[in-house]
């Protein structure tokens, strides 16, 4: 049996909060930022001591449902059946008025998170309620919004695109060169000077040697991971996706994993999407494959 304080080993658990088909990661500390949707090839844990696959369900009973759920404090009530209604309006009183004495342990640690703390809530410009995909009109194309903890992208437009919409958070406040660090999922039509859809791969290596430039501290080490030619709803497009690593001082992430794909949406401009996410936030990685396997030509 596992003891009451035992704390869960670090891994993906259904998000504490509630979210429907989400998980967040437990550093075995403290909870992450961010979630990101559950599925094929994400290995979900149970928190010890949480009902299996309820893990949103609050310990304590709703005051309306606190005489279904748990016994009347005695049977003797019956006898008197000639009030049964006003009795059983009484006891209900009574039962949700006690079901916040109970003791401290139901309230203060409910199943969902085995006693862990609650995760911290996101900043920044949220999405209206009932979100689930990002539409971006300018370029085309609509892929997954990743959920609480991604805040509107609001930072003004990446030189890569002339538009830019999508979804980020911050990972770090406060770095060398007096900016932001973060981690983003962005899209936008290509600036004409990058290219064209004629040669989606030249575009893309082209796009991906800005954001490099622009985007990271340097001096960095590059490594391509996939370079690939792909269809996307349809459509042509290429995935270019590459880590890079650096030893600066001053920075909480030492690199970074990044995705681009490019797709012909049949305008001018080819569509970008942009996916960063920096190994201060690895457990994210799998982020990257979740869009990339989602996005649609609108």
């Amino acid at each position: 049996m596992t003891g009451a304080g035992q704390t869960p080993p670090p891994g993906w658990y259904p998000d504490p909060s509630g979210a429907p088909g989400m998980v967040r990661w437990w550093s075995g500390e403290t909870w992450s930022d961010v979630m990101m949707p559950s599925g094929p090839g994400v290995s979900v844990g149970t928190v010890p001591g949480a009902p299996a696959q309820r893990p949103a369900e609050p310990a304590a009973e709703q005051p309306s449902e606190g005489p279904a759920r748990r016994p009347g404090p005695s049977r003797a009530w019956t006898a008197a059946v000639a009030v049964v209604v006003l009795v059983a309006a009484v006891v209900g009183t009574l039962l949700a008025v006690r079901s916040g004495d109970d003791g401290p342990d139901r309230s203060a640690s409910p199943p969902s998170s085995g006693g862990l703390p609650d995760p911290p809530s996101g900043a920044g410009p949220g999405f209206p309620p009932g979100t689930v995909r990002i539409i971006d009109e300018a370029a085309g194309i609509s892929y997954p919004y990743l959920g609480e903890g991604w805040s509107e992208f609001d930072l003004g437009l990446q030189l890569e695109t002339t538009e830019t919409a999508g979804q980020y958070f911050t990972t770090q406040e406060d770095t060398p060169d007096g900016g932001i660090f973060i981690s983003q999922c962005t899209s936008g039509p290509v600036e004409p000077q990058y290219g064209d859809a004629a040669d989606l791969r030249s575009t893309v290596t082209t796009l991906a040697a800005s954001v490099r430039a622009n985007y990271y501290p340097g001096p960095n080490e590059r490594e391509v991971l996939r370079d690939e030619a792909r269809t996307v709803d349809g459509h042509r497009a290429h995935l270019y996706e590459f880590s890079l690593s650096w030893d600066i001082e001053g920075y909480d992430a030492t690199g970074e994993r990044a995705a681009l794909l490019l797709v012909d949406v049949g305008r001018p401009a080819p569509a970008l999407l942009y996916i960063s996410i920096p190994n201060s936030h690895a457990e994210l990685y799998g982020v990257i494959n979740r869009v990339l396997d989602a996005v649609d030509v609108l």
